[in-house]
């Protein structure tokens, strides 16, 4: 066994891939920074982290049919840092921008979990879909990079300073529990994300 064996053995879209996850890891530092200081800056930090992250999202892929160079690891790195940077950090960043009543909480892990889901779906399902070709056509529901536009919806509520108590209309109370009505696309992006909506993949 070679030293490094692992690393010896990417291909050059993975450590684009690679990229992604480290793009989201930094969005989740950036908005935990923003919950020490208030700062909004770093919510834009972490929402440019993001879309960095969608940027390395698309080249890896393309790069990957570029140099036809795909393998099994690549695939399970793809989904990992998808994981990271399209359902954990975007779920961190509506918490650190003020969803953080029980009922928000709830729905924010709800909609990691769809993530995960869809994506783990999506792994198992290939092969089928693909007919043997190794080439799929749709994805079947949407895909998790979509949690993206959220996330830009956030960076403009921060850019107008509708953050934490001013967060878009306003919070209702539950049964003694709180839920911000802003944080539904949440559910509603999670509950896309594992229904069996076909979307033609480009």
């Amino acid at each position: 066994m070679k030293r490094f064996s692992m690393i010896r053995e990417f291909h050059l879209a993975d450590w684009f891939t690679l990229g992604n996850a480290v793009c989201g890891t930094g969005a989740l530092f950036s908005m935990m920074s923003y919950i020490g200081s208030e700062e909004a800056m770093h919510v834009y930090f972490a929402s440019a982290l993001v879309f960095a992250a969608l940027v390395f999202d698309v080249l890896d892929g393309r790069i990957a049919r570029w140099r036809q160079k795909a393998s099994l690891l690549g695939k399970e790195l793809d989904s990992l840092a998808d994981v990271i940077s399209f359902g954990v950090a975007p779920a961190i960043i509506g918490y650190g921008c003020g969803m953080r009543g029980l009922y928000d909480r709830v729905l924010l892990a709800y909609f990691v979990a769809c993530g995960v889901s869809r994506l783990a779906r999506y792994n198992v399902t290939t092969e089928t879909m693909s007919g043997g070709t190794g080439k799929v056509t749709h994805f079947e529901g949407t895909p998790i990079p979509t949690s993206f536009a959220i996330v830009l919806l956030l960076a403009i509520a921060a850019w107008q300073g509708a953050l934490g108590p001013q967060l878009w209309f306003g919070e209702w109370r539950i049964a003694g529990h709180v839920l911000h009505p802003l944080t539904l696309v949440y559910g509603i992006s999670g509950s896309l994300m594992i229904s069996r909506i076909r979307v033609p993949k480009p």
